[in-house]
């Protein structure tokens, strides 16, 4: 085993004792109550960035991602689970509070929450509140907005990575890309979108990451610390750019992989429902103007994203490795959850920032020691984390919170549940898009936020048409559902919980 370096003493004595009592503003149990290492469940909590449910997993062979088919065969995997928006701060922010956009008011990568819910208890801040020693590596919450409050000792972000840095090679593309950044008319232009290189994977930040959490790993079974701990894991890939290590990339043989069978606008679907994928756009030998990406460059970008996923699936493979190696397994639970997904390409759209399946979509497997593995297909959501992290600990919750615990349907997944998710995003400064995800539609209604008068709407029959090809929102044969939809989404997600 490793020497214990003066750092890792640092964060020995940096645990101390228990809290005092905080102010209890928001009705959770607030009293920081000591607890055993030997009485409560340790929490491994893994958040990745943009990741689709096309796991082997979830059904799908595309991607080779064999860590993390390892732990969802040891698990209960969601595979109807969705974010509250498709974009980085607002989703983190409503999955670690436990409240939705609306009640957050983050919609965009700025603004902090603390601003708007200055006492609003997280969810690690929970688990610190009641003796649990709490800790962050990587990106959990967004980057330049983390919390000092949710945390034991300060967070390891090691997220200010400037975007020239994450690439191993390919200088003259960065001296490229570093000119145009001085030309006003074509905006901000990043390094190349992908880039395969030889080096090792401890030069790339999610190597690093890893390792650090690793590392903390053996703090915690060498030291065996009489407080139970929460460790938040955030990688960033497979958000762009895609860079990685050349044997990921190995893994696919680019003739074979392929592209979306349907690739343009669905028929009579709003421009609000669109982006231009502007993300994307600001790197080098991407489009800057509105015109679609060819074929080749289509094929790279998805064989760098495939490259990405198996990347971070290595390094999810390494801290679970370790928390075997250092006998914590038995003890700890773990979850891995996404942000939000991502396009490639289908509708012919790129990155998030939309209401459709592929934005909205997102993985979810929880590991409870002991207790038998399944699959659900119950409509489930991000912000169901919080409390069933909760339950499953033992922790009290607050009637404020706006998920649903899973643990019912983890030990029944083939129960009754949800009858509808719900996502939202911001169009401008005065449209949201609320759009609601039930076992056969999806229903979006466009509305004026001031007013809340509907603009566009939009319906889609995953029987009919899985791939969302048409909005049938003007069709006579969906005039009979339609007022049902249309009530059930101005409802509102409290009407659609499930009886527990």
């Amino acid at each position: 085993m490793r020497n214990i370096t003066r750092r890792d003493l640092m964060l020995k004595t940096s645990i101390g004792v228990a809290g005092a009592m905080l102010p209890n503003t928001l009705g959770l149990a607030t009293q920081a109550e000591p607890v055993s290492s030997a009485k409560a469940m340790n929490v491994l909590f893994l958040i990745v960035d943009d990741l689709r449910p096309q796991l082997g997993c979830f059904g799908h062979g595309q991607m080779v991602t064999p860590n993390i088919d390892k732990l969802a065969s040891t698990s209960v995997i969601f595979r109807r689970n969705y974010c509250q928006q498709a974009v980085c701060s607002p989703s983190r922010t409503s999955l670690l509070t436990g409240r939705r956009p609306d009640t957050t008011k983050v919609f965009d990568l700025v603004k902090f929450f603390r601003t708007t819910m200055p006492d609003v208890v997280t969810l690690p801040q929970q688990f610190k509140n009641h003796g649990y020693f709490t800790q962050a590596v990587g990106k959990v919450f967004h980057e330049d907005l983390n919390d000092p409050a949710s945390w034991s000792v300060p967070a390891d972000f090691d997220t200010s990575v400037e975007e020239f840095e994450q690439y191993q090679s390919l200088e003259s593309y960065r001296q490229e890309a570093e000119r145009l950044r001085q030309v006003p008319s074509h905006g901000l232009v990043y390094g190349p979108a992908f880039e395969a290189s030889d080096a090792p994977d401890s030069n790339y930040l999610d190597g690093r990451i890893a390792s650090e959490a690793i590392r903390r790993l053996r703090i915690q079974g060498a030291k065996k610390l009489d407080k139970p701990f929460f460790l938040a894991v955030g990688f960033h890939k497979p958000h762009l750019p895609f860079v990685a290590p050349k044997k990921y990339w190995d893994l696919y043989d680019p003739d074979k992989i392929e592209l979306p069978k349907y690739h343009e606008k669905p028929k009579d679907a709003p421009d609000l429902a669109m982006t231009n994928f502007e993300e994307l756009r600001h790197y080098y030998g991407v489009p800057w103007d509105d015109s679609p990406l060819s074929q080749s460059l289509s094929r790279q970008l998805i064989h760098g994203y495939y490259a990405g996923v198996s990347f971070v699936d290595a390094q999810i493979g390494d801290v679970i490795d370790a928390l075997k190696q250092e006998g914590l397994a038995d003890n700890t639970i773990i979850v891995l959850c996404v942000d939000h997904g991502w396009h490639l390409g289908d509708h012919g759209l790129w990155c998030k920032h939309t209401n459709f399946e592929h934005a909205t979509r997102v993985p979810l497997v929880i590991h409870v020691p002991g207790m038998v593995p399944g699959r659900s297909d119950g409509l489930t959501e991000n912000i169901d984390i919080y409390p069933t992290l909760c339950e499953l600990a033992g922790l009290p919750t607050s009637n404020l919170l706006e998920g649903t615990s899973l643990v019912p349907l983890m030990r029944d997944p083939k129960r009754t549940w949800k009858r509808a998710s719900f996502s939202q995003y911001p169009r401008a400064a005065d449209i949201m898009g609320y759009s609601m995800r039930t076992a056969k539609y999806r229903y979006t209604r466009w509305v004026r936020r001031d007013d809340l008068t509907v603009v566009a709407e939009e319906l889609y029959d995953y029987l009919a048409d899985p791939d969302e090809t048409t909005n049938w929102i003007s069709s006579p044969k969906y005039k009979e559902v339609l007022p049902s939809l249309r009530t059930k989404s101005a409802a509102g997600w409290r009407s659609a919980k499930p009886h527990v």
